[in-house]
């Protein structure tokens, strides 16, 4: 066996997904928001002048790829480490790689640093000089939120760009291409795959491509051939791949089954809304999107009748995030209980929807002067600010013009006699407000 013999099968026997992973942004999938022809991003990675970012998104959707991508284009050195396993000292390490590049060869240090909200405190001071200085220029892949689960002084020396799951067509085509590629895909193993078995892999598989790999590569691998050499891929063999029966929904009837869940939540109706929830889930459908469906209609059906139910299902859809499925769906079931029992009222959305027509419309929106930030203005603008009344001296309400004098009389938000707006009407009544 000679060494390109040894090349090819180290190559051969890495997952398909590793095989796939795309080498340009001409075959990088998804994030057209952040990589679309003339993005920033896209700018900043072809003049090799990108900054330190961190890269936020769920499983699967590109984080990896995108730095790697950025890793193959770049003139300078490339550090990759994991905060999982990585330590003061590895920091340290490459540190002073970075400052040694810079200074001897010019050359600037990119660090991809993996799961970075795995960083604590003391391992995050020991970067940031580095980042602060330009000494390198930091990378971090993420599937937590930074801005609340990392060191806010690295968050504020970074750009953030959030990705998104890839959507159902972006991994059924991903899916297809593998099947053809005979370079880095299962092209040389005559594979053939029915469109429902890809229809239900993509749609399983969540908005991870990984999974969807992984899924595609387990059904060709443990397929027989047919005959005429040939193995295909049928729903059956999609299904025990990804571990998930195939409750048949199409496009259309996946949006169906999504708007009688929405609508059942709108019509106080708890069972028919635990059905479809159920559904929809078994049908592939992502758990956490019926989460922020819930949430959604928290406020917008909900809404002021009881404020209780935001925060429940805000709760829901945080317990789910962090427990996962099947236990995360106890708190998820129960928030969507919650929500259809609820009284009803639609005036936060009735409201919005009002104040949001007259701030795209309405010009003449004079602040009150005594309203405005007098602090640095001159005796006119002081004087003007000893108009305002300050609550709290009235016993906690005063009444006074708060609305420009183009909307003085403007009323957005009036509430119904549903739950608690019966409370906020008495509480408006004793204030002696108008409605």
């Amino acid at each position: 066996m000679d060494l390109f013999d040894f090349n090819n099968n180290e190559e051969s026997a890495k997952p398909l997904a590793e095989r796939m992973r795309a080498n340009s942004l001409d075959e990088f999938i998804g994030q057209r928001h952040i990589v679309a022809e003339g993005s920033l991003l896209r700018r900043a990675i072809a003049t090799d002048r990108l900054g330190s970012c961190i890269f936020y998104g769920p499983p699967g959707c590109g984080k990896t790829t995108l730095a790697n991508i950025i890793a193959l284009g770049t003139n300078g050195e490339f550090i990759k480490l994991n905060a999982v396993n990585a330590g003061v000292a590895d920091v340290k390490k490459a540190v002073d790689t970075a400052r040694n590049n810079l200074k001897m060869f010019g050359k600037r240090t990119y660090l991809m640093l993996d799961e970075c909200h795995r960083f604590n405190k003391t391992q995050s001071d020991s970067l940031l000089p580095a980042i602060e200085q330009g000494t390198i220029i930091f990378i971090g892949s993420t599937t937590e939120n930074p801005y609340a689960s990392m060191t806010p002084a690295i968050v504020s020396r970074c750009r953030v760009f959030e990705f998104k799951r890839l959507t159902q067509e972006d991994l059924k085509d991903a899916l297809y291409k593998a099947i053809k590629s005979r370079h880095k895909g299962l092209g040389k193993m005559n594979v053939v795959a029915d469109d429902d078995a890809i229809e239900h892999i993509a749609r399983v598989a969540g908005g991870d491509l990984r999974t969807a790999y992984n899924a595609l590569e387990l059904a060709a691998l443990t397929t027989t051939p047919a005959n005429d050499g040939k193995i295909r891929i049928t729903l059956s063999d999609a299904e025990q791949s990804i571990q998930r029966k195939a409750l048949s929904y199409n496009q259309d009837t996946y949006y169906d089954f999504l708007s009688a869940f929405c609508k059942s939540l709108r019509g106080s109706d708890a069972n028919a809304a635990l059905y479809y929830a159920s559904r929809l889930i078994e049908g592939g459908c992502d758990p956490m999107l019926i989460a922020r469906r819930l949430v959604v209609h928290s406020a917008e059906d909900v809404g002021m009748a009881d404020p209780r139910a935001l925060q429940i299902a805000t709760s829901a859809m945080y317990a789910l995030e962090k427990i996962g499925v099947p236990e995360g769906m106890i708190p998820l079931s129960e928030a969507i209980i919650y929500v259809c029992e609820a009284e009803k009222s639609n005036s936060v959305v009735t409201a919005l929807h009002s104040a949001q027509e007259d701030a795209r419309t309405v010009r003449d929106d004079e602040i009150p002067p005594y309203l405005k930030d007098n602090s640095f203005g001159g005796k006119e603008d002081k004087a003007q600010s000893l108009n305002y009344k300050y609550p709290h001296n009235y016993g906690g309400y005063v009444e006074q013009q708060y609305l420009p004098d183009s909307l003085k009389n403007k009323i957005y938000y009036t509430p119904s006699d549903n739950g608690y707006e019966k409370e906020v009407k008495e509480i408006r009544k004793r204030k002696g407000k108008k409605d």
